[in-house]
């Protein structure tokens, strides 16, 4: 208990660049004024990779009655997601991850933190499907949302998704990136820079969410 109360109070008076931004997110309603302010309608795809409890999804498609494809690769979560979206037709759960190239791997099991880069005592051996091979095989041209939270992993899917061009295909990017090493932020610049090249930045809150929406596609004359 001491512990925590000193851990409390020394980020209190001694925030950490996350913790200012953080603080900050919520400040500016961030969770309200920028998660879901999206032109959506009946219509849109929307693909929510590191589904979790489904709650998310559950919000956006209160709000647009879109269609949904969650992708959550730790079993007791896509379970559940899969019970509470039962008798919704639009929502789809697919009990697996998307990264930059298929493979059976290991992610520590820790509520929301769940992640491939984790050290929690509990284990589980998931799937994950190459991002590319997935978007090929069912035939998707437009994606009009993809929110990424997926705890490390984002690095490899944007470095996926860049370099076969298929980003160009994605209208708007939600992505909370995570400080997993000593070179993630140089990794987060290196996929932010060539982001721009498609995408032109919405918001920005450094390590917690920024979005990407794609550049008006010009035809040639």
């Amino acid at each position: 208990m001491i512990s925590k109360i000193i851990y409390k109070l020394w980020h209190n008076f001694f925030p950490s660049e996350l913790d200012r931004m953080v603080k900050k997110w919520y400040a500016d309603g961030g969770d309200y004024e920028f998660r879901f302010a999206y032109n959506l309608t009946k219509d849109s795809m929307v693909l929510d990779l590191g589904g979790y409890q489904g709650q998310w999804a559950s919000d956006i498609f209160s709000r647009y009655c879109c269609k949904i494809i969650i992708f959550e690769p730790v079993s007791e979560y896509a379970k559940q997601i899969s019970k509470r979206f039962a008798c919704n037709e639009k929502i789809q759960v697919l009990q697996c991850g998307l990264g930059g190239r298929a493979r059976e791997d290991i992610i520590s099991i820790s509520g929301d933190g769940s992640s491939m880069f984790g050290n929690a005592n509990i284990k589980e051996s998931i799937q994950i499907i190459d991002v590319a091979s997935w978007i090929r095989e069912q035939n998707i041209t437009s994606i009009d949302l993809m929110k990424i939270n997926i705890e490390g992993g984002e690095y490899e899917l944007l470095d996926r998704l860049i370099e076969t061009d298929l980003i160009g295909i994605v209208k708007n990017l939600q992505v909370q990136f995570h400080n997993i090493s000593r070179n993630s932020t140089v990794h987060m610049e290196l996929i932010q820079e060539r982001l721009h090249r498609t995408h032109s930045l919405t918001y920005q809150y450094k390590f917690v969410w920024e979005n990407w929406a794609r550049k008006a596609i010009r035809n040639a004359s």
